[in-house]
Formats: structure tokens, C-alpha cells, sequence
């Protein structure tokens, strides 16, 4: 077990495409956990290991890999690029002490980064940045490093700077500690600084001083008397910096040659925060807020960060030990389940390796296998310790897809596969709307549902994909009273109900509201509920376009009823005749259903996104710019959004997010009644 001040926690973040797998395939390779470096072409990246992964080449899940390094122990989690894929990169800083973005020394600065950025921030994450790919043609270390300072800061401040350019670039030198290392045999070899980076290595290591010095008061003095602090001070103060946020160091390298990823995993153990350097948790308990230190002494406080399945060991969570000591065989509690689960089998992991282990310490991250009602997000603590920690918030789905077993005998097995999409992925989620009959699997984009789609097809169930059908309703267009008579004699007992019945429509979102004004025995008592039953099993079989009908008030005023001949059955069939009357007399007005739209986009997309809104027939309700970033709030008709994911993705290059919910019912424009009654195949017709 690691003490605490030796373990980094590191979560690789930044655009898809930009190397993140290729730079953790580097560094477990120069740590000697492989030991031939795998490639996304060839499928064979230690932490790109799912069958969809390799399917797709790209990093779809949050992937742990821990290695030791020096006298550290590094947990890397490694997490997709793709927006779709975001909740798993949300789910990776929140376990993390040190954001390492990694940006396209080709492309420069991309849309994700800065969404993941502005991400970071908000959690108050350290960060650095490793400048990729700089052995590529058209890649430039000064020009990536201008459009980091310009979108991300000006404490962007370079910690390295490359030896040679495109092909020719071999190497790096510290700007901190004037070391220059070169590759050129494939390993790293000292050398003196290059004359032709001298002038631009002092200026960087005097600007990069100047930014730190100011933490400590002592060292400030004596640089100000032309006293320079030593490299071990100075990577106290850099240290303190980064814990602190003021300082965003900037590496540099080529993961996949690969060329200073070993001075990368130098300066993370080195400057990078241990757990509880830059603050710690906070849990609720009975008693109000507490912080939890990571104390190994401490209440044992765990927080399941992931969940994957492995063909062996099968279900296993990926947990992070905020407090305390985790140990084979320890049982703690789910404090939202209420479940208690014992840790029987607790492992190491380095993407789908693994290797037992005995104990967990505080602040390091592990697996365990087979727990029973514990999901991502859900914390669990020893008996006695009422804490749990707040999940992080992950992106609501926001694209969904209609899907059914195409043959009956798969529906079990579907249902055994959603369930095990949604524990791997809690961005995932799978309703069922009784209005239209459809199951809907909802994630954050086309791609991400393109994916659960083959993990569904992966599990061996035929699958039938449709569009989602909007769910319209129906509510009557004025007040009528009409007359219900059910009346059939067919040998025997015969069946006799009539129901006079006012009916009303009600406000949007009321319901169905049923009384009675009978007297004098005109319908027994025992019989007039049966007029309302009748009535609303009618409202749900649709109206006269086939949608459920809403929003009405009944009210049955007198009736007739035979003493032999009544029942219920015939003065529910009373109640649903009286509907009928109704509808045919008065008519309906169909209602669509509208929703809640929040829109972030930069804001030179502002006036796209608002012009595109009102071709949708959106109502803009409010929007606000603050640090480059509008937000957008509408409401908008549900049928103008369904592929909306998509369609924003277009509009912004991929910088939009959006959340949406539903809001509620409108009246539809009677030249769209058609095409609403086309797609949406109600099931009442």
C-alpha cells in the first residue's frame, strides 16, 4: 500500500483524435508494465480494450491503468474525446487531483478542450498541458502554445520546450531545472541545452520563477537580490502553484515515438498534487457538511467512480478510497440503497489487466468485483459513518431511439442487456411510454447510441430500430352535455345504462376530474363510479385522431337506469359512449408536447443557434454571454428537437451542449394535424 504523498491520481482529457490513449499506451510502456508499445490501428492499447473500442478505434469508456513509477504509484484514468462521450470524461476528473489535457500540436486548441476546460475550473481541478504529436508534419509547439494562452490563460506557462521540429524533433528541455534530454536511441539521454533554445530556455525558466516566487515571501526577497531559489525550491513553489491553480504548466512530446513521456511522468510524481493537496471532498452526514481527508486512520468513505464488466471476474467497480482503508473481505454500506456489500475480491488494474491485491489505501483508486446494489456515483462507508459523498453531474441523454426484439424470445434477453448498458453507463436511459407503446434507449448523441446499439447486437439480440414518436394528446375543444345509452337484450338478463354527462376541457396538466350531480336515484350510487371508470378508460384508447385524451372534467347530471338489466359493466359502457358523443359533437383540439431547451455555445455561434430556434417554432425565453460562453434558454415544440444532438453538433462544430426536459402541452397549428397523425402511428388507431 502506497502512503497517500506518493500516489497521483491523473485523468487524460482533451478533443477526440488528439492522443490521449496513444500517450498512456507511452507511459505504461516506459514504466515496463508492457513491453511493446500497442497502437489504435492495431486495436491492442492497454486502455482502449472493449470490443467497441476496437470496433469504432476510438476511446468510448473510462479506462484505469496503474503503474508504479519511481517510488509514486500513478492511477491514469483515461477517458474518451468524442462530446457524445463526455459523461465518461466527467466521471474520470471527478476521481482525479490532475487534469493532464492533452492537446493536437497539429489542430491546436479544439472544441472539447475547452468544454473540458471550462469543466475543470468549475471543479477547481489542477491542470496541465502536454503538447502532442509535435513529431508531425505541420505540428508547431509555439504556435499550439499561443492558442493555449490565448483560450485557456495566460498562466499557460511553458515547464518544456522541444528539441528540433516536425521530423527532425527529438527531444526536450526542462525550462525548470535546465536538463535537455534527447531520443535519438530511443531512450532518454542528457545533453547540454541546444545553443539555438538557450535564449528562449532562460527567458522561459526567469518568466516561469517570476510566476511562483510570489508564494513564498523569504524566496521573493532574496530573488529580488538577485538570489536565485534552487530546483528543489522552485519545485515546491510550482507545486503549490498548480495545487493552487495559478500556474498551468505546458509540457511537450510525441506519444506515440514516443518522446518525453517519461519526463512527463517525472514531472507528474515531482510537481503533480497527491491526494488531498488541493482540497478535499466534502460528505453530507446527519450532522451537516464534512470533509473528508484522506486519512488511511479515517472512516473508511468509498466512491465508485466507474463500473465495467470483465469476461472472468464480471462485474467490477472502479473505486476511490477518499478515507480510511479498504481490506479483503471488509464490509461497508451504500448509504442510497442501503445495501451492505463486502469487498471479497479487490484488484489492481491496468485496463483489462488485473492483479489481486490485498488492501486499498486512502486517496489511491483499485477495483472490486461482484457487489450487489451499487452503481457509479453511489458512496459507501463503514458501519456507522452516515457520509455520502454528492455524484458528479453528468449530461442528461438528450438523442433517443425506439427498439424492440425482433422475435419474442429475445425480449428477456434485451432487457438483461439495457440493464447491463445502463450500470456500465449511467448516461444511458431507457423509458417506455405506454402512449406510444415504444421503448426508447435515450444517450448523448447518435454516436453514443450507435455504440449501445452494437453492444446490444454484441449480446446476440436481433434488434428493431425505429424513430421516436411524439407523444400527442387530444382534449376536447368546448364544453358539451350529451347522452350515453348502452342498451342490449340478447336473451337472459340484458345490459341497460344511460349516463347524461357534462363534460369540460380542464387547464393544461389538470387530468381527469370526475363528480356527479345525480338525484332522486336516477343511477344507483353503487353505479355511478362505474360512469367515470367508463369515461377514462375511453380517454386513453384516444380520441378522434387516436391520441390519449386529457385535461377533462366530467360530471354525470342524471341517467336511467333498470332495475334487473344494470350493471357496471353496462354503465362504464355508458361513460364511454357519452365520450364518444362528446368528441363527435364539440370536436378536439390536438395538443403537442413542448420542451425546455438550454443551450451553452460559444458565442459566435449565438446568432446561428437563435435563428435556427425559431425555425423550429422555438420561444426564446431568456439568454446571457458570460466569459465567451452564451447560454440559451427555450422552449420548443418536442418534434422539432428529436434529432437536435445532431443537428447542434453541426451547427457549432461540436462546441454546443444543450440539456433538455419536458415542459408541457401546446395546441397544434392545425396545417401540421397531417403530418402529426403520420408519424406518430398512435396506438388508438
Amino acid at each position: 500500500m502506497r502512503s497517500t504523498d506518493r500516489i497521483r491520481n491523473v485523468v487524460l482529457v482533451g478533443h477526440n483524435g488528439s492522443g490521449k490513449t496513444s500517450l498512456a499506451e507511452a507511459l505504461v510502456y516506459r514504466a515496463g508494465v508492457v513491453q511493446r508499445l500497442g497502437t489504435i490501428e492495431r486495436g491492442d492499447t492497454v486502455t482502449d480494450h472493449t470490443p467497441d473500442e476496437r470496433e469504432f478505434g476510438q476511446s468510448i469508456s473510462l479506462a484505469l491503468a496503474s503503474f508504479d513509477w519511481n517510488d509514486h504509484r500513478i492511477n491514469l484514468l483515461d477517458t474518451p474525446g468524442d462530446a457524445d462521450f463526455r459523461g465518461a470524461a466527467l466521471l474520470g476528473m471527478a476521481a482525479a487531483d490532475l487534469a493532464v489535457f492533452v492537446i493536437d500540436g497539429v489542430a491546436g486548441v479544439q472544441a472539447q478542450d475547452v468544454a473540458l476546460w471550462r469543466h475543470a475550473a468549475d471543479l477547481g481541478l489542477p491542470r496541465l498541458v502536454f503538447v502532442n504529436k509535435l513529431d508531425r508534419e505541420r505540428s508547431s509547439f509555439d504556435r499550439t502554445l499561443a492558442q493555449v494562452r490565448e483560450v485557456f490563460g495566460s498562466h499557460a506557462d511553458p515547464a518544456e520546450l522541444p528539441i528540433g521540429e516536425e521530423s527532425s524533433f527529438h527531444g526536450v528541455t526542462d525550462v525548470l531545472t535546465h536538463h535537455a534530454f534527447v531520443y535519438d536511441t530511443g531512450r532518454a539521454e542528457a545533453v547540454a541545452v541546444p545553443d539555438e533554445l538557450a535564449d528562449a530556455e532562460r527567458t522561459e525558466h526567469e518568466h516561469l520563477v517570476e510566476e511562483v516566487i510570489e508564494l513564498d515571501d523569504e524566496l521573493l526577497e532574496r530573488y529580488l537580490d538577485g538570489e536565485e531559489p534552487p530546483a528543489a525550491q522552485l519545485e515546491r513553489l510550482l507545486h503549490d502553484a498548480v495545487d493552487r491553480g495559478l500556474v498551468y504548466p505546458v509540457l511537450c512530446g510525441a506519444a506515440t515515438t514516443p518522446i518525453g513521456t517519461d519526463a512527463l511522468a517525472d514531472f507528474i510524481c515531482r510537481v503533480g498534487p497527491a491526494p488531498g493537496d488541493a482540497g478535499w471532498p466534502t460528505a453530507d452526514s446527519p450532522s451537516g457538511p464534512v470533509e473528508l481527508r484522506p486519512d488511511p486512520d479515517g472512516p473508511t468513505v468509498v466512491r465508485v467512480v466507474a463500473t465495467m464488466f470483465d469476461d472472468f471476474l464480471g462485474q467490477i467497480s472502479i473505486f476511490q478510497v477518499l478515507s480510511g482503508t479498504i481490506r479483503t473481505d471488509d464490509v461497508v454500506t451504500n448509504h442510497r440503497s442501503g445495501a451492505s456489500e463486502r469487498f471479497h475480491h479487490l484488484v489492481s488494474l491496468t485496463g483489462a489487466t488485473h492483479a489481486s491485491v490485498d488492501v486499498v489505501g486512502a486517496g489511491d483508486l483499485a477495483g472490486v468485483t461482484k457487489l450487489g446494489d451499487t452503481a457509479t456515483g453511489d458512496t459507501l462507508a463503514s458501519s456507522g459513518a452516515s457520509l455520502t459523498v454528492e455524484p458528479p453531474r453528468l449530461p442528461s441523454p438528450v438523442y433517443g431511439v425506439a427498439i424492440a426484439a425482433a422475435k419474442q424470445s429475445d425480449e428477456d434477453r434485451l432487457a438483461t442487456a439495457l440493464r447491463r448498458l445502463v450500470i456500465e453507463d449511467p448516461t444511458f436511459r431507457v423509458d417506455h411510454d405506454p402512449s406510444t407503446g415504444q421503448t426508447i434507449l435515450r444517450g448523448a448523441g447518435e454516436m453514443h447510441v450507435r455504440v449501445a446499439l452494437a453492444r446490444i447486437a454484441r449480446a446476440g439480440v436481433e434488434l428493431e430500430v425505429d424513430d421516436v414518436r411524439v407523444a400527442y394528446r387530444e382534449t376536447l375543444a368546448a364544453a358539451v352535455e350529451v347522452e350515453g345509452k348502452h342498451k342490449k337484450q340478447s336473451g337472459g338478463h340484458g345490459q341497460f345504462g344511460v349516463a347524461t354527462v357534462r363534460f369540460e376541457p380542464l387547464p393544461e396538466g389538470t387530468g381527469f376530474e370526475f363528480d356527479t350531480e345525480v338525484s332522486g336515484g336516477a343511477i344507483p350510487k353503487n353505479l355511478i363510479p362505474a360512469v367515470g371508470a367508463g369515461i377514462r378508460e375511453a380517454m386513453q384508447r384516444g380520441g378522434r385522431h387516436g391520441f390519449p385524451l386529457v385535461d377533462i372534467r366530467a360530471v354525470c347530471v342524471d341517467g336511467k337506469h333498470h332495475s334487473v338489466d344494470s350493471s357496471e359493466m353496462a354503465f362504464k359502457m355508458a361513460g364511454s359512449l357519452a365520450l364518444r358523443a362528446a368528441v363527435d359533437e364539440v370536436g378536439v383540439e390536438v395538443l403537442e408536447p413542448i420542451s425546455r431547451l438550454e443551450v451553452r455555445v460559444p458565442a459566435d455561434h449565438q446568432g446561428d443557434v437563435l435563428s435556427d430556434l425559431a425555425s423550429r417554432r422555438g420561444q426564446v425565453l431568456g439568454s446571457e454571454t458570460v466569459d465567451g460562453v452564451a447560454s440559451i434558454s427555450a422552449v420548443v415544440p418536442t418534434a422539432e428537437v428529436l434529432r437536435y444532438a445532431i443537428d447542434l453538433r453541426s451547427m457549432s462544430g461540436g462546441s454546443g451542449s444543450f440539456e433538455l426536459e419536458h415542459h408541457g402541452y401546446q395546441q397544434l397549428p392545425v396545417n401540421l394535424l397531417d403530418h402529426a397523425v403520420r408519424t406518430a402511428a398512435p396506438t388508438g388507431r
